[in-house]
C-alpha cells in the first residue's frame, strides 16, 4: 500500500495513561509508538486521538460505589465496563506520549468529554452522537483510513467499525497496535473487524508514496 491524498492515518490513544506504568496500561503499550512515527511519514493527513475524561466520569469504577475495575454496568445507552480513573483531563496520564513528536498531525480530536457517556471510538460517543471525524476526513477527500494506537481490542477496533459504517474504507497495522486481551477480547475485536471488512496490514507494507 502506498497511501494517497485520499488516505488518512488514525492515530488512537497514544497516551501516558496506556503505557507502561500508566494508570489503564497495555501490555507492550510503548512498543507501538516507533512504528506509528514511521507511518506518519507516509501520510498526508495523520489525525490523533485523546481519552480526555472529567474528573469522575461514568465509566470510572470509581464513580460507582461497590464496584470494581473491569466489571461491568448497565448505564442508559448499553453495558458499560468500569475502568480505572484514567486520562483524566489536564493530568499527565492524558498527554499524548512524549517521545510520539507528530507535529504535522492535522487533528487532534478528544474524547469521551460527556461525564455520562464513554466514547471508545473516534466518530462516536457510545450512545451514537457523532464526534464529527466522519465529516472532517470527507471534507479533506479522505476515503480510505489506516489505523493504530491503545487498544487494539477497544478503541482501535471500535474506531475501526464505526469508520466502515461511515463508508470509509478501513484497514488496521497490526503491528503498531496492542491490546488489553481480556477473556478473549482481542480475538472477538479481530473477529468483528473481519466481519466488517477491515483489513490487517503491517506497517512495512504501507510504504512512502
Amino acid at each position: 500500500m502506498t497511501p494517497g491524498p485520499g488516505d488518512a492515518l488514525l492515530v488512537i490513544d497514544v497516551q501516558g495513561d496506556f503505557l507502561p506504568g500508566g494508570a489503564l496500561a497495555v501490555p507492550e503499550g510503548d512498543a507501538v509508538v516507533a512504528p506509528i512515527r514511521a507511518l506518519a511519514a507516509r501520510f498526508r493527513t495523520v489525525v490523533l486521538t485523546q481519552d480526555w475524561h472529567p474528573a469522575g466520569h461514568a465509566s470510572f469504577a470509581s464513580a460507582h460505589p461497590g464496584r470494581a475495575p473491569f466489571e461491568t454496568v448497565r448505564l442508559a445507552y448499553g453495558d458499560q465496563v468500569l475502568w480505572p480513573d484514567h486520562c483524566v483531563q489536564g493530568t499527565a496520564g492524558a498527554d499524548l506520549a512524549r517521545d510520539l513528536d507528530l507535529p504535522g498531525a492535522a487533528l487532534v480530536l478528544r474524547k469521551g468529554l460527556n461525564p455520562a457517556v464513554d466514547s471508545y471510538s473516534a466518530f462516536a460517543e457510545a450512545d451514537g452522537t457523532p464526534t464529527g471525524l466522519a465529516g472532517y476526513l470527507r471534507e479533506r477527500g479522505i476515503g480510505r483510513v489506516v489505523l493504530c494506537g491503545l487498544a487494539t481490542d477497544y478503541c482501535v477496533a471500535w474506531s475501526a467499525l464505526d469508520a466502515r459504517a461511515a463508508g470509509f474504507a478501513a484497514l488496521v497495522a497490526d503491528d503498531a497496535t496492542r491490546a488489553i486481551d481480556q477473556g478473549g477480547s482481542l480475538a472477538q475485536a479481530w473477529a468483528r473487524m473481519s466481519a466488517a471488512g477491515i483489513g490487517r496490514i503491517t506497517s512495512t507494507r504501507i510504504t512512502r508514496s
